[in-house]
Order: C-alpha cells, then structure tokens, then sequence
C-alpha cells in the first residue's frame, strides 16, 4: 500500500536539522525526495559523531544517517555550470523545495524563490532559518544551542541559584520540523486547489517560541517572569525525579508528576499512608507547594529503597510516574519494542542500523523507513537519468566537469 503522499516530489537542498527532519517526514510517508550535498561544503553532520565502530568517515555518521534515511543521495556542486543545469532540472521537477541556509545564501546561488518560481511556478520553498528571512537578526549565524538561549529555553531551565543551563542538543531543531511538515502540506493543499505555489518563511526561534506560550501568556496577563526551579512546577507536587536503587552499576531515576488532589491520595495510599503523609496541610496545592522540600525528601527516601520498576509499577495508573531512561533504557523499553518505534535498515557502509520510526500511525497508510540514508551522491546516475531526464553522455560530461560527485567509502 503507498503512502498519503505518493506521487509528491521534494528537492531537499537543506543541511543540519530542521531541513532534513521535515524531509524524512514527507519521503516516510511516500514522497520522493532527493537529497542534494557537495563535497565542496559537506553537512555537518556527516562529520558528527556517534559513528559506526567509533571511526569517523563521510558515510559512517549515524547522526546524519538517521536525519536522513528514505532519502535518494545527488552529489552536485551547485556552484558549477553542470551544477546549475542540474539544478533547473531539479526545480522544474519538484514540487517542494527545502533549503535552511542563512537568508541570501540561495539567492547568491541563483536558486532563491523568484528565479526557482520563473522555472516552475507551482512551485513550494520552505525556506527555514534561524530567525526568518526578515528583520535586523535574519543574517545571523548558529544552530539550535543558540536558538534555545534565545527564544528562552535556557533561562527555565536548570536550578534557581545555579547559572542557566540548556536543554539537550539543538533543541529548536527538534521542534521546527513539525511545523515545517505541517505548513509543506497545508501549501500542498492549497496547490492542488488553486495551482498556487507559495514561499514558506520558517523561523526556528518562532516556532520554539510556541512551546513556551503558556509562559508567555502568564506574562502579558500577569506580568510574572517564569525562570528555572529545578524540576518543580507551580501547578504540581510532588513534581520533579527522585532516586531508586542503582542497577547494572548504574544509577537509576524516577520521575513523579502529582498534578491533583486525587492523584495526591492515590500516592498517600500507594505508600501505605505514612504519618509524614497524613499532614493536613499536604492535602491541597498550595500546602504541597509550602512543604515542598519535606515531601520531596520523605518521596525520595522511599524510592531510593525501590528500584524504578517497584515504583512505576505501585503508583502506576493512579499517579503519573515513569522511568528516567538513559539510551540503554530506551533500547530495551519493552512499550517502545511493542510499537517498532526503531527501524532496522541495510546501510552500505555501516551494516544494519537503527532507524527511529514513526511518531504517528496511518491504519490505511502507515509511516514506512523505506531505505537507509544515502552515501554521498549514492544515486547520482539514478537521480540524474531517471527522475531528472539527463543522456548516458550528459550525465559523464557533469562528472567529467566536476558538477557531479559521489563518495561510495
């Protein structure tokens, strides 16, 4: 059975996160795409760790590996004149073009949104930045470390008397794609309505500024300024991860979520009802809120004599509670093997590896890794003849000429 966008063709001229993210979702749920790179500027991430054996290569990175699995590789230099035939070929040929450069880089190229158009005019960029095509900031340089410090991350996050910290990795690049895939479909829709193309101006620090709303809604209604408080949260407690007994040499975490007076009985008798707990003024939020260090220190005396799965399976349904999983826990997470989550996939250098899967499951047209990440340039004759139409002696004159690359090691 195919996918809910077959027949859809996706020039992915995008590098790093957010690009290639947006692309996997539209080619795993049945999109070609074709993913262009040059050895004359290699994505970052080829260069990133984790890498197959702990020895770094071009085609051996698993980081870039899994932004881009289902993908069709074309090694061009853009920058060429082959470079620049190929890249006609490819805008008449695409529906949706993805490219997350600085704003002007396409432009200089001779690839931004008014040329591709005068080619195609159906055609759809998503062009996604750090902080938009427009405004005093739109040349700035980064990646999503920054961005997180900048739309407000890093200020909630960690202790109140410590410095700020920052939440994992790039972490706008873990968001932005969602709402790149979702504004590429709804542009799709209107085409396919109006034969419209359109141009998508996706910034990055706007769409990590969506997950903080609450905060930012608390603040123009109330004028209070949200800042880090550990793991607490004002609408809950107990909230935040406590200690269990260590397993495998390896220290072992639980967190515990109490956002109810009902969940806070339930914890009261999944305890057994200690003395400590039967403290009235423990039986609203507010008195919680007060005699927050004395209950997170009674929790965690009684989970550090348990191991995670004694605590997740006493408080589990009533109280919300869940295992701190490290990527050992995640691999072996018996919910997360029922489901497939990871896919396993053939990869020509590396052997097979892990693919993560689906987020959402289609019953009538399932998320599906078709094939793992391309080797750079890996379907350069297939890409070129096939879907873009180029002769057995056009396609060795590109090579010839530099404009056409492949590394197969």
């Amino acid at each position: 059975m195919g996918g809910p966008l077959d027949g859809v063709k996706v020039w992915d001229a995008s590098w790093v996160g957010v690009g290639p993210l947006t692309t996997r979702y539209l080619a795993e749920y049945g999109a070609t795409v074709v993913r262009t790179e040059s050895t004359r500027s290699v994505d970052v991430l080829r260069n990133a760790p984790p890498f197959k054996d702990g020895v770094p290569g071009l085609n051996r990175s698993q980081f870039f590996a899994d932004y881009n699995a289902s993908k069709l590789g074309l090694g061009v230099n853009l920058s060429t004149d082959g470079g620049r035939r190929v890249a006609a070929r490819l805008t008449a040929w695409a529906d949706v073009v993805v490219e997350a450069f600085t704003p002007g880089v396409m432009d200089r190229l001779g690839l931004g949104y008014d040329r591709l158009r005068a080619v195609n005019p159906s055609l759809i960029m998503l062009s996604t930045s750090m902080n938009g095509q427009t405004g005093p900031r739109r040349g700035f340089a980064g990646f999503g470390t920054v961005l997180a410090a900048m739309s407000g991350f890093c200020e909630l996050t960690g202790w109140p008397d410590r410095d700020p910290g920052s939440p994992y990795g790039a972490y706008t690049d873990f968001i932005g794609q969602r709402f790149a895939a979702v504004a590429v479909l709804a542009a799709l829709e209107h085409r396919d309505r109006t034969g419209e193309g359109q141009h998508i101006d996706l910034s990055q620090m706007e769409t990590g500024l969506m997950f903080l709303a609450p905060e930012l809604v608390d603040h123009q209604l109330t004028g209070h300024v949200a800042t880090r408080d550990g793991n607490r949260d004002r609408a809950a407690a107990p909230h935040g991860v406590f200690p269990c007994l260590p397993e495998d040499g390896r220290e072992r975490w639980v967190a515990i979520a109490v956002t109810g007076d009902d969940q806070w009985n339930a914890l009261r008798r999944a305890l057994g009802e200690p003395a400590w707990a039967a403290d009235p003024r423990l039986a609203t939020l507010a008195g919680r809120k007060e005699q927050e260090d004395r209950l997170e220190r009674a929790l965690a005396a009684w989970t550090s004599a348990r191991t995670v799965a004694e605590v997740v399976g006493t408080l589990q349904p009533e109280v919300p509670a869940g295992p701190v999983h490290d990527a050992r826990g995640l691999r072996s997470d018996p919910q997360v093997a029922h489901r497939g989550y990871f896919r396993p996939q053939p990869h020509p250098v590396m052997g097979t590896m892990p693919y993560e899967g689906a987020q959402a499951e289609l019953s009538l047209t399932p998320y599906r890794v078709t094939k793992a990440a391309p080797l750079l340039g890996e379907d350069n004759e297939r890409v070129l003849t096939e879907l873009l139409g180029f002769a057995p002696d056009e396609v060795a004159g590109l090579v010839a000429e530099g404009a056409v690359e492949q590394v197969l090691d």
